[in-house]
Parts: C-alpha cells; sequence; structure tokens
C-alpha cells in the first residue's frame, strides 16, 4: 500500500473519531471497518481504543475475529492470543488465522502445536489452514514436518494441492539446499506452475547462492506475469550483485519499455495516533532535515559498533560512498528514527512497510534495537520482523 492510500486510511479514521465525538455509537460493521483500516495501517494505539467500544458486542465472532487479526497484524502476539483463547466460538477461520499469525512472526512450532489443538478440538482443517501449516514449516526450515503435511493433506483431509502450497514447499526446499528435490516437484505437477510457484524459488539462491535457478526463476515469472515489477527489480539485483551490469540495465531497459512502474519503498509509524509515513528520497515530511541528522547519527554509533553497510543488491555500477549513501535513507530507517525521537525508551516502534526490507536496513534495525535497548517490530506484506536487544525472530532466515 502506498503512501497516497495510507492518507486515505487515516481520512477514515478521522472520521470516526468524528463520529464518537457528536455521541454517534458505533455498529458491528463500523467498527469492523475501522479495525481493518487499523490493521492495514498497523495503528496499534488506535486500535486497541477500538477494543473498547468492541467489548459491548463481547460474543460476535465477526468482531473478534478483526481484532484477533489487527492485533496479530500489529505484531502484538500476545493481545492476539488474549483475544484468540477469551473467544468462545471458535471457526476455522479463527483457528487458521492464528496459526497463520504465529507462522509470519517465526513462532513455527507454536503453529504447529495450534493446528495440533485445532484438530483435536474436532475442527477440519480447510485450504487455508494447510497453506498456513506449510507457511509455518518454511518460515523455520522444518523440511521433515513440511514434506509430511503436504504429502498428506490430500489422504487426510481430501484436499488438493495447489499453486499456493506447492510455493510453501518449493521455498522450503529450495532454502534447505535441496535444488534437484525442487525441480523434480515442479515436473510432477499435475498442472503447469504459475507465478506463485516460481516466486517461491529466489529463496534457494538468498541462501546457497544457486545462481542459474536464481536467474532461471524470474524469466519465467516474467513470461506469466510481465508486468510484476518487483520481479524485474529482483532479477536486475541478482545480476547487479554477479557485477553483471549490461544484463542488469537490459532488464530495466525492459521494464521501462512494457512501460511497468515500480511502486516506491514506503513506510509508515504511528506516534499519538498520527502517522507518519516515509518515501525514499522524498522530503516532504515536516522533520526530515532534523531526521536526516539523527539518522546520520545513528550511523555513526552503530559504525562504532561494526555496522558495515550492506550493498550487495544496489542497482548500478557504482563505488564506494555512492552506494552507501543510496540505502541510508530508505524509508524504515527514516521510520525508526521518528520512533526513537518520539516514544520513551522500551516503548515498542511499530513500523509498517509496502514491500520487503532490504538486507542492509534489516541489520541497521538489528544493532539499533540493541544498542537503543529498544524494541523495534517491521511488518512488510508477508512477514514480521521482530528485533530485541540483538535476538530477531526470523535469524537471518527470511
Amino acid at each position: 500500500m502506498g503512501l497516497f492510500n495510507a492518507k486515505m486510511k487515516n481520512k477514515v479514521l478521522e472520521f470516526f473519531i468524528l463520529m464518537l465525538r457528536e455521541g454517534v455509537r458505533p455498529n458491528q460493521a463500523t467498527l469492523t471497518s475501522v479495525l481493518r483500516v487499523c490493521t492495514r495501517l498497523a495503528l496499534l494505539e488506535l486500535g486497541t481504543q477500538v477494543r473498547v467500544h468492541v467489548l459491548k458486542y463481547d460474543q460476535d465472532l465477526i468482531l473478534n475475529y478483526a481484532l484477533l487479526d489487527m492485533y496479530s497484524k500489529c505484531g502484538s502476539l500476545e493481545d492476539a492470543k488474549s483475544i484468540f483463547y477469551k473467544m468462545v466460538e471458535k471457526d476455522v477461520i479463527s483457528w487458521s488465522t492464528m496459526i497463520a499469525r504465529l507462522a509470519q512472526n517465526r513462532y513455527s512450532r507454536k503453529a504447529l502445536k495450534l493446528f495440533e489443538l485445532m484438530k483435536a478440538s474436532g475442527l477440519e482443517p480447510n485450504y487455508i489452514t494447510i497453506l498456513s501449516v506449510l507457511f509455518a514449516c518454511s518460515h523455520a526450515g522444518l523440511v521433515e514436518d513440511g514434506l509430511y503435511y503436504f504429502q498428506s493433506m490430500k489422504k487426510l483431509y481430501g484436499i488438493e494441492p495447489e499453486n499456493e502450497h506447492y510455493g510453501c514447499i518449493i521455498d522450503l526446499l529450495g532454502k534447505a539446499g535441496t535444488v534437484d528435490q525442487v525441480v523434480k516437484l515442479i515436473h510432477d505437477m499435475e498442472y503447469e506452475p504459475d507465478a506463485v510457484t516460481w516466486r517461491a524459488l529466489p529463496g534457494a539462491y538468498k541462501v546457497h547462492r544457486n545462481t542459474d535457478l536464481a536467474i532461471y526463476a524470474p524469466k519465467q515469472i516474467l513470461n506469466l506475469d510481465p508486468q510484476d515489477a518487483g520481479t524485474y527489480i529482483l532479477l536486475s539485483n541478482i545480476y547487479a550483485y554477479l557485477q553483471r551490469w549490461d544484463n542488469a540495465v537490459e532488464v530495466m531497459k525492459t521494464m521501462r519499455d512494457r512501460g511497468v512502474r515500480k511502486e516506491p519503498g514506503c513506510s509508515w509509524i504511528e506516534v499519538n495516533k498520527h502517522i507518519h509515513a516515509f518515501i525514499f528520497r522524498d522530503r516532504s515530511h515536516p522533520k526530515i532535515v532534523e531526521n536526516y541528522k539523527e539518522l546520520n547519527q545513528l550511523i555513526y554509533k552503530l559504525l562504532a559498533v561494526g555496522y558495515v553497510p550492506n550493498t550487495n543488491f544496489v542497482l548500478h555500477d557504482l563505488e564506494g560512498e555512492q552506494k552507501e549513501d543510496s540505502i541510508r535513507y530508505h524509508s524504515e530507517k527514516l521510520a525508526i528514527i521518528i520512533g526513537l525521537m518520539s516514544l520513551s525508551r522500551g516503548k515498542t516502534i511499530r513500523i509498517r512497510k509496502n514491500i520487503r526490507i532490504c538486507g542492509d536496513c534489516h541489520i541497521v534495525a538489528k544493532l539499533t534495537a540493541k544498542i537503543e535497548d529498544q524494541t523495534v517490530v517491521i511488518r512488510n506484506p508477508i512477514r514480521y520482523h521482530h528485533f530485541q536487544d540483538g535476538i530477531f525472530s526470523c535469524g537471518d532466515f527470511w
């Protein structure tokens, strides 16, 4: 979600607050809509205030599910679990959601235990439940568990594996380095792999540097989905890392010729119910000069404790300081600075990002959490990264 959509969602919240001031009591539909906005923007503070109004409809399944989703997607798993275990009625959607959110936050073993509890409750898993279980296995590298659930899903539950299931198991096997097994699985599929399936393969490159596979997979994606901007960037990045500059430039030229535009990286943070949003190289924020100054000071502190800028995937054939400057002012770094400037020590810095976090920002968040004694949670469209005291939930396996 880009900056424009974030601002539009913020308008929805402003109308909700005005509604309360006018003394109009919100109904279930209104509360559900507002909670969904809080979820999309990762507005934990406002979502928690909305919960007060939800209490009037304590046993409403849809509202409880919206609360559960909001807390879990804001990275507040303890609150999410509290809602989940208090729910008198839990349907397969609620169970599947909790399993998926535990997996996304890197609590894969807990996700699998919850799946066993769900089965013990008498509920049958559905397509989404199994997908969440495979997602948990993929996130934690649980190869044996993942293969068991994948191979038994049809036999035990009558669920035919589809492209998303194959994508999870291919991601798992690729990261484990079993490339031959991945290739065999793709060839054994009952139907042609789609873009979702091929998108799972670049993970094998990140972990095992299988160059041939890393280049082949994005090319297959672009054959199926020539408008996928992220794949052009990925392929160009891989060529840049291999110093195949002509190939990297050609990929970006093809992207431009086809009229494909990359969505700019956008990060936002909620402070005192106000959204601070940042886009790379956008200087419209009222405190941008102060932000840059504070960020530069933070970088100097990080350099003193061993930080080395990760410029492996800078797109262009740049040298030295030029490469470092091209990654220094990424949007999530600026959002972290707002959190450090505005929130008291001990309060979690929660950041929402519209695209995947880069390797350098991952390092900066990890070291910042340690030296500033602050917890940082960064959520992108797929995964959640928790950083606390030098410990990070993904274990650099993302």
